[in-house]
């Protein structure tokens, strides 16, 4: 539990600079953009593996506090269908992204939320429970902070076909094969 806690800390905390301290994360960045990106990416990558080591680790022996219903599945997989739509709508900007604000992070509370719901194990609760409670950290921080431009295509209407579609097909491939592959859960079966 322990690695999962620190993959946390790490991954979390190095995304929530902008939150705590973002005229230090503006200083860092307008020193060396490509620095900062380098050290971000670098300490994310860390706390990212530390999360997967710790989490596997965690599960072999769970300690249960709650367990789940089986309707819970269904609505889980229902939260879960904006979540890929979204996450694409990051990146090609159109109505959907204009329409959320800040599409990434209501695909982060709505993955959190939804693994929250089917997962009652401590290691579930710590590490979808942390990333619900830094999504909304993060957003109620936005309103106070200079907005930053994220790479992404121009803005299109064009977009919102190629997010539905293929947040779709992501959606399908995911629920069907990659979380098995990748989690060792089949969610449907």
């Amino acid at each position: 539990m322990t690695t999962l806690i620190a993959g946390l800390v790490i991954f979390l905390g190095i995304h929530s600079i902008s939150i705590v301290a973002e005229d230090f994360r503006n200083r860092m960045a307008a020193k060396s953009e490509l620095g900062w990106k380098g050290f971000y990416a670098v300490i994310s990558a860390l706390g990212l593996y530390l999360i997967i080591s710790g989490y596997a680790q965690a599960r072999l022996e769970p300690t249960w506090i709650y367990i789940s219903p089986v309707w819970t599945r269904h609505l889980a997989a229902l939260l879960l269908l904006p979540t890929f739509i979204l996450l694409l709508a990051t990146y090609f900007p159109g109505r959907i992204s204009g329409w959320i604000g800040h599409p990434m992070l209501v695909a982060v509370k709505l993955w959190a939320l939804s693994h929250l719901l089917v997962n009652g194990a401590v290691a579930d609760l710590l590490l979808f429970g942390s990333f619900l409670v830094w999504a909304v950290a993060d957003r109620i921080s936005m309103k106070r902070r200079q907005p930053r431009t994220v790479p992404a295509l121009p803005k299109s209407a064009i977009n919102d076909v190629i997010v539905v579609i293929g947040g779709l097909a992501m959606y399908v491939v995911f629920a069907l094969w990659l979380h098995q592959i990748l989690i060792g859960i089949k969610p449907f079966g």
